[in-house]
């Protein structure tokens, strides 16, 4: 073969490089050559790919996390332990001091007594797991996804929601605290766990009965039978275990008898454990259905806590809870020190007051004198303290707080927030008038309400029936007539009313507070401290805070931080100051005139709940701010009653009682501290005086309608059954009766200007001429009208239309 060097080429291209001795090299030329089959590099992720994890990435991730919470939950489980039962096992007495340090009240030892499981029946003990926790049995300690669904809930803003089983509540109780943190709250989840190996169900579940809080100071369910009905556990009825039962979710707030305005949520919640029972099976469809709610009996507070104090602590702690400054049950706890804003002194002159003024006055031999009850608040305006509270005759004998209670009409306590929004409004009649102190209205007896559209078909009635003609804002205020406040809401706008209100300090919860023109007349349901913040604002210029009762709380040493109070100018200053204006008249010669006792400077408002179920006076120095209000109540049914006869009167008014009540106590609590004047900046213009037309209204008049009709709005006829009215009184306890034709005690003719002279006791009587009539005597609560030239004569006696 010759050894030449071949030139042709090949069949197999490739064989040409599996020439002998040149392996290594034709395999390496083969892996770059292009186009050969091999091994490809993976592409980068590019574009939006980038932003999204790979499966490798949360497959990974998974595992570690998964990881992660195994050894953390067997870590936890090892390190944490069963502790001893916490402090708050055996709760010790919170200490309540007024604001100079001396000790105003210890709320006593804790009322408990354990009992055994046995000797709970099993209706009792089945509704506390109907209300609690229907699967106790069934379950473990923990349950997961009912703490997820709870967290879950209070991250999307549905409410704090708990998640917590049976065992995990008796842990919290027993062994740690209320507080809501991380850590307690991982600490409750492993005990709880640890627990449920080492006890049994029924061991758990006595702990919880024996541990649970259920308000009126009674922990554990005995003590809770024993507060709220007066028996023994083993005596209770289903209805009643399951009332109880229902305590658990807000122990104070569904506390029927303490807070009436409360019941309806009670109810809610009592029927919420009935129906649970009878899904469960562990009670009768039929029995169910016949079952009444269980009203619960007075409470019987410990004595150290009788007279003004447990009313005061009361409403402290109500105060502590209700601002979120303490959890209710930590405060049940006790250990804690709380500093009031309560004024020895002033306090001290408050019930003096009520018991001169009032409480001397009853007599035994007198029925009505049993229904008589007290409430009265006092604030400073500028700082929002509450100074001093009345709440009843003694707490141990009167559970309620009349102070804080939301379930009596203000009457026309609420007319000077008319008058505001007015103002601030700029508001003005339905033929184009501004509304100020000297703007004219016709006070004829049922004069129907006008709007734009015509009547409204709502006529109020004055006091006692009482005509008064064309008459200026100012006269209607002082003598507290219905049917121009009436008119006067309606050209106002209600809803403008009702914000005004809420802006002063009424809370918008307040029942009855209806956006209707019969707001005016005080349907609404708002408490004596309601109100008197809502006064204290005014006096503040229209500048609002919220009350404050609290100075300062420490537990073992340690502050509790107190929320900052804010203020804002809930009106104008013109709008409120015009208010102030407009109110001292009511003092100077109105309703109120026994208010000027307390010789100095003040304003108010006289107002009578319908059917007199109860009478206030609100009003106020540059300084102070307070409220009295007599109510009725019949101290066996507790219903609201008439006091038609009490304390020797034929009826209890604003102006009497409660301002000569006010006006003792403001003397007393302002004794040491020099008058002060009202700095006032009314509304341009509210000073000048108008005369009426020939037609009654004023000379500078708007457009009427073709008719020759004011124009005027028109909302169909307020539906509100409980809009003050003349109150018929009882043949045997009816009041006067000489309101009209002349008054031989109301008196003499009046003055040019429209005074008159001051009338001797007795029931008034009518002007006789065209200058009006004289002042009766206020020693039943009744004041005098102011007379005029253009008024044929007003009476001389009661409040008209207060």
């Amino acid at each position: 073969m010759s050894d030449e060097h071949q030139t042709w080429a090949p069949r197999d291209p490739s064989a040409a490089s599996a020439s002998p001795g040149d392996d290594e090299g034709a395999q390496g030329a083969q892996s770059k050559a292009p186009g050969r089959k091999g091994r490809t590099k993976r592409p980068r992720r590019t574009g939006w790919r980038r932003l999204f994890p790979t499966w490798r990435m949360v497959l990974g991730s998974v595992l570690v996390a998964g990881l992660l919470l195994v050894g953390g939950f067997f870590a936890g489980y090892q390190l944490i332990g069963i502790p001893a039962a916490n402090a708050g096992a055996d709760a010790q007495s919170n200490v309540y001091f007024y604001k100079d340090g001396t000790v105003l009240a210890r709320d006593g030892e804790v009322n408990r007594e354990k009992v055994k499981l046995s000797q709970v029946p099993s209706d009792v003990r089945r509704a506390v797991l109907a209300a609690e926790d229907r699967d106790f049995y069934n379950q473990p300690a923990v349950d997961v996804r009912a703490m997820f669904r709870a967290g879950w809930n209070t991250v999307t803003g549905k409410g704090k929601q708990g998640g917590s089983t049976i065992t995990q509540q008796y842990v919290k109780n027993y062994y740690l605290g209320q507080e809501r943190t991380v850590v307690r709250k991982a600490k409750e989840f492993f005990i709880a766990i640890k627990l449920n190996r080492e006890q049994s169900k029924d061991q758990i579940l006595e702990g919880y009965l024996n541990t649970s809080y259920f308000g009126r100071n009674a922990y554990g369910i005995q003590a809770a039978a024993q507060a709220y009905y007066g028996k023994n556990v083993e005596d209770l009825t289903t209805a009643e275990a399951a009332y109880l039962a229902s305590l658990l979710n807000a122990p104070s707030a569904y506390d029927v008898v303490a807070h009436p305005d409360s019941k309806p949520a009670a109810l809610s919640r009592w029927n919420y454990v009935l129906d649970g029972m009878v899904k469960e099976s562990w009670l009768d469809s039929g029995e169910r259905s016949t079952t009444e709610f269980p009203v619960p009996g007075e409470a019987k507070p410990s004595t150290g806590l009788s007279g003004q104090r447990g009313y005061l602590v009361q409403a402290v702690e109500q105060y502590l809870t209700g601002n979120g400054i303490i959890d209710e049950k930590t405060l049940a706890t006790g250990g804690h020190r709380i500093t009031t804003t309560l004024d020895k002194k002033k306090q001290d002159a408050f019930v003096a007051a009520v018991k001169n003024n009032v409480m001397k006055k009853r007599s035994g031999d007198r029925e009505p004198d049993r229904y008589v009850r007290v409430g009265g608040a006092s604030i400073v305006p500028e700082t929002g303290e509450v100074v001093a509270m009345y709440g009843g005759i003694d707490y141990t004998q009167q559970y309620v707080n009349n102070a804080t209670r939301r379930d009596y009409q203000v009457g026309s306590t609420f007319k000077p927030f008319v008058f505001t929004s007015a103002v601030a409004n700029d508001s003005t009649t339905q033929d184009g008038r501004r509304i100020t102190p000297e703007t004219y209205y016709d006070g004829t007896n049922k004069r129907t309400v006008q709007g734009p559209q015509g009547s409204t078909g709502y006529d109020p009635a004055n006091e006692d029936d009482v005509d008064y003609g064309q008459i200026t804002v100012r006269t209607a205020t002082d003598k507290s007539v219905n049917t121009v406040y009436a008119q006067m809401a309606q050209d106002v706008g209600p809803e403008k009313v009702k914000e005004t209100a809420i802006a002063l300090g009424i809370p918008k919860t307040t029942p009855d507070l209806t956006a209707s023109p019969s707001i005016a007349l005080g349907p609404a349901t708002a408490s004596v401290l309601d109100l008197t913040e809502a006064y204290a604002t005014l006096a503040n210029h229209g500048r609002h805070g919220p009350y404050t009762l609290v100075d300062k709380v420490t537990k073992d040493g340690t502050e509790i931080e107190l929320p900052d109070r804010k203020t804002e100018q809930a009106v104008s200053r013109e709008a409120a100051d015009t208010t102030t204006a407009l109110l001292r008249s009511v003092v100077e010669g109105g309703t109120g005139s026994a208010a000027q006792a307390a010789g100095r400077p003040a304003v108010g408002k006289t107002g009578t709940a319908e059917e007199d179920k109860a009478a206030w006076f609100a009003g106020y120095t540059p300084d102070l701010a307070t409220v009295v209000a007599v109510m009725g109540q019949d101290p066996d049914s507790g219903t609201q009653t008439p006091l038609y006869g009490a304390l020797g009167l034929d009826r209890v008014n604003g102006g009497g009682v409660p301002a000569e009540t006010w006006a003792a106590y403001t003397e007393a609590a302002l004794r040491s501290s020099p008058a002060q004047e009202f700095d006032l900046r009314t509304a341009p213009g509210s000073d000048e005086p108008q005369e009426p037309g020939e037609d009654g209204t004023d000379t500078v008049t708007g457009p009427d309608t073709p008719d020759g009709s004011p124009s005027s709005t028109s909302p169909s006829p307020p539906s509100d059954t409980t809009t003050p009215s003349a109150p018929t009184a009882p043949a045997s306890s009816a009041p006067p009766g000489n309101d009209n034709g002349t008054g031989t005690t109301g008196g003499a003719t009046g003055d040019t200007d429209g005074g008159g002279t001051t009338g001797d006791t007795g029931d008034g009587g009518m002007g006789t001429g065209t200058e009006g009539g004289a002042d009766g005597d206020n020693g039943d609560g009744d004041t005098g009208a102011l007379g005029g030239s253009f008024i044929e004569g007003v009476r001389g006696a009661r409040d008209p239309g207060e």
